[in-house]
């Protein structure tokens, strides 16, 4: 096992914890801004290019994202959290600022929409794994599902005002002011950042004397020691290939379809962000005993709403919409606040890298599949697959002995 993490400073309990509690406030002030930009990224790409282009654009980011994921992981495992999300977060302001200038210029064309979502993959490969070993550093391990289900509550709050705005944002100042009002939440973060966020707990290290490939190496052997955290990991690794091409993609190509305009893809998407806070308050008044179980149960359920996407009613679609947020946010806090308490905190980053990977190196086809699917065939036939797939699969982890016994009320055998 890997060393525990090193007190720094005793934190107050956690519902007396400003500092925790500022951090996730501004954290979804991001997501607030992240889901403006969402909106009317996708929106632009639907109304410039065919919806299996549209769905490559989309995902781009996720290939270079998924080639340095784990050298994200392992800098994130040797250096300073803080100064890496510090730098990722400006150079995703520079290339916010970029598309606005163009777009102010000219108008959007797939080269900008392509180096934008690529840009955004590369920074993202190095912040990510950077941000995900924060709560660790801020919280006690008792504190994990409460810091999780609180950061959901909020995080999810953000998104849905920002995609609730998003819709009629691109409409009435294209992406070019979503792109400029995103900038300014991150500007906001960084701020924070750099003057007030101070870690609590000091992780251990991995060598800086070990090259960063072999640091990657030494991830996959860790997963290959540990036995509870490999299972945990090949089990959440592409839960989101089903929903993210419903969501990302078959959203903005219903409302198209069935003449709703961009505003209803910003109500749907508020109601899946709405619904996945619901979800997050929920494990914070009420946690299965078993983790992880619970969570692919509601992921299974997760299948029906992204079926409901397909059908041409609005009321329908809306609902689905709220199923796949509830089910998110109850799935999403439990899982990750077993991921944080399972696995060993020197390897956070790499370890986060590799769940990542699954979702990275597939999405780009999910996405473009999706969209060739709703090309060729009836909208609702990709909903229907997709939906149908996600229930089926998580059949899977929950014949899996070693996962329905994992609990954080008991530590896992390792």
């Amino acid at each position: 096992m890997s060393a525990e993490p090193q007190l720094l400073r005793t934190p107050p309990a956690f519902r007396r914890d400003l500092l925790v509690q500022a951090w996730l406030v501004i954290k979804a002030l991001s997501d607030a801004g992240d889901g403006i930009f969402t909106i009317a990224f996708a929106w632009t790409a639907v109304q410039i290019a065919s919806p299996a282009v549209a769905g490559l654009v989309v995902a781009a980011g996720t290939v270079p994202r998924a080639i340095v994921l784990l050298v994200g992981g392992a800098y994130a495992d040797r250096s300073d959290a803080r100064r890496l999300m510090i730098l990722f977060n400006a150079l995703r302001v520079v290339v916010l600022v970029a598309v606005a200038v163009w777009c102010l210029a000219a108008p959007p064309t797939v080269a900008l929409l392509l180096t934008a979502s690529i840009a955004f993959g590369l920074c993202d490969a190095f912040f990510e794994p950077a941000a995900g070993t924060m709560p660790r550093q801020l919280v006690a391990p008792a504190d994990l599902p409460a810091y999780s289900a609180l950061s959901q509550t909020l995080s999810r709050l953000g998104t849905m005002a920002g995609s609730a705005a998003g819709g009629f944002l691109v409409a009435a100042y294209g992406i070019a002011g979503s792109a400029g009002m995103n900038t300014l939440t991150y500007v906001v973060v960084i701020v924070f950042i750099v003057l007030w966020l101070r870690p609590r707990f000091a992780l251990p290290r991995s060598s800086v004397q070990q090259s960063v490939l072999r640091g990657v190496a030494d991830g996959f052997r860790h997963l290959g020691r540990e036995r509870a955290t490999r299972t945990l990991v090949i089990a959440l690794s592409g839960l989101n290939l089903a929903v993210g091409p419903a969501i990302s993609i078959g959203l903005p190509l219903q409302a198209t379809a069935r003449g709703w305009g961009a505003g209803a893809v910003g109500v749907f998407e508020a109601l899946v962000g709405g619904g996945a806070m619901i979800g997050a308050l929920v494990v914070a008044r009420w946690r299965p005993r078993h983790e992880a179980t619970g969570a692919f149960f509601a992921l299974m359920l997760q299948g029906a709403g992204i079926i409901a996407l397909g059908t041409g009613s609005q009321i329908v679609v809306g609902a689905g919409s709220l199923v796949i947020g509830l089910t998110a946010g109850f799935a999403s806090v439990l899982l990750g606040s077993t991921f944080a308490a399972t696995a060993a905190p020197d390897y956070l980053g790499r370890l986060g890298s590799i769940l990542r990977l699954g979702d990275d190196c597939l999405m780009p086809v999910a996405m473009a599949v999706f969209g060739l699917l709703a090309g060729i065939l009836p909208l609702f036939v990709p909903f229907a697959l997709y939906g149908g797939a996600m229930a089926l699969l998580m059949i899977v982890p929950l014949r899996n002995p070693q996962l329905r016994t994992l609990t954080l009320s008991t530590p896992a055998a390792v």
